[in-house]
């Protein structure tokens, strides 16, 4: 069973009850569709849904078992007959036996087998269940910039599940015999109950499938082989990380069923926003403010790089928005050995809480572009109002 650690505690993803939909709707199929058109739409759809194409993904997870078990139905003549006749009642509590679609401890792979062996070349399931490697663990790590850019160490602390030291992940009580052979399904790990025409395997309701028992469990972890535990990891980020990446420690995700291997912990970066950046892949963004007055006639401005300051020329006449790049101070990202650039945006600030004679001089500055030399001091806003002109010239004709 996956595991997913979140910043601020676990969420564990379990099996999610499977809707009833119909299953000629399931496959996609007419309810009087040949055995060759219904097998025909399960590989397609099987192919499409298969957990091995669809790593992580719980939602093509269900939509698989969902196909499979509408397949396994039917492709069966008297199982088909049996959902004609009564739908989904005909396989449910007591209807097989106590099984069901939703019910028991197994699931549609339990119930029905593997038969994805003509697509994948799997062949039918049986037997006793192996010991499950431990689930992956994910944690979510926010970084500042500087730390994503720069790299750093990070220390996290971890609730997870760690094999017991005292039965040494076993279960049994140390000194004593670990398991036996299940008394009830013999070591085979499923029982098949009978009803009518229908023959339903479970997994074994005494030894959940494993086939063996433990008799005389470990004091410490119950026969769990596991227990819970908080650990401390040292997590080297390197440096260029991005929101989205992942950092993957093997084997630091949750212990194994029984001695079976641990799992793994995937460390998930998210970048915070920074006040005077904005990043996009290795290249990074920032707004310069400058005065009316250096935009007008041009000089030097500090801008902010992740490496300290440094000067920008501002050519004479600068128009607001403009762009000026910086090459080489931007991110030098985790796949690439060369840095990005910065990207520097000028934005020329009108002056506030101006005083009288200030004023005056403004609009003295003002007066001094009226007149036929207008066009040539102001050509955007002119070029803008005779395109204005022009559109309401148009509108009335």
């Amino acid at each position: 069973m996956p595991m997913v650690l979140v910043t601020g505690g676990i969420k564990r993803i379990g099996d999610q009850s499977m809707s009833k939909r119909d299953f000629y709707e399931v496959l996609g199929v007419s309810r009087d569709a040949s055995e060759r058109d219904i097998k025909k739409a399960y590989k397609r759809l099987a192919m499409k849904f298969h957990p091995d194409r669809n790593q992580g993904d719980d939602t093509a997870a269900e939509k698989f078992k969902e196909v499979k078990v509408a397949y396994e139905i039917l492709t069966d003549a008297q199982k088909r007959s049996a959902y004609d006749q009564y739908g989904h009642a005909a396989f449910e509590q007591g209807g097989m036996g106590g099984g069901g679609f939703g019910g028991g401890g197994a699931d549609f792979g339990d119930i029905f087998g593997d038969v994805f062996g003509d697509i994948f070349g799997g062949g039918r399931r049986g037997g006793q269940q192996r010991a499950q490697r431990g689930s992956d663990l994910r944690y979510n790590m926010e970084l500042t910039l500087e730390e994503a850019v720069r790299g750093c160490d990070k220390e996290i602390e971890v609730p997870t599940l760690v094999s017991c030291d005292p039965c040494e992940g076993t279960g049994a009580k140390k000194g004593t015999s670990s398991t036996t052979t299940c008394s009830t399904c013999h070591g085979q790990g499923q029982v098949q109950m009978r009803q009518g025409f229908f023959a339903v395997q479970q997994a074994c309701p005494t030894c959940h499938g494993k086939g063996k028992i433990i008799k005389d469990p470990c004091n410490s972890c119950h026969g769990e082989g596991r227990v819970h535990k908080t650990k401390t990891l040292n997590v080297k980020i390197p440096s260029g990380v991005d929101t989205g990446d992942r950092i993957r420690l093997s084997g630091e995700g949750e212990a194994g069923e029984h001695g079976a291997p641990a799992g793994d912990l995937y460390v998930q970066v998210h970048v915070k926003e920074h006040n005077i950046f904005e990043r996009d892949g290795n290249n990074l963004y920032c707004e310069v403010p400058v005065s009316f007055t250096m935009a007008a006639l041009g000089g030097e401005v500090e801008v902010p790089t992740l490496d300290g300051r440094v000067s920008l020329k501002v050519p004479l006449e600068t128009q607001t928005g403009r762009m000026f790049r910086m090459r080489g101070k931007g991110v030098k990202g985790v796949r690439t050995h060369s840095a990005g650039d910065l990207i520097v945006k000028l934005i020329v600030e009108t002056p506030v809480k101006l005083t009288k004679r200030q004023k005056e001089l403004l609009q003295e500055f003002q007066e001094s572009f009226d007149g036929k030399d207008a066009k040539k001091h102001n050509p955007k806003s002119e070029g803008f109002l005779s395109g204005v002109k022009n559109f309401f010239d148009d509108l009335t004709k």
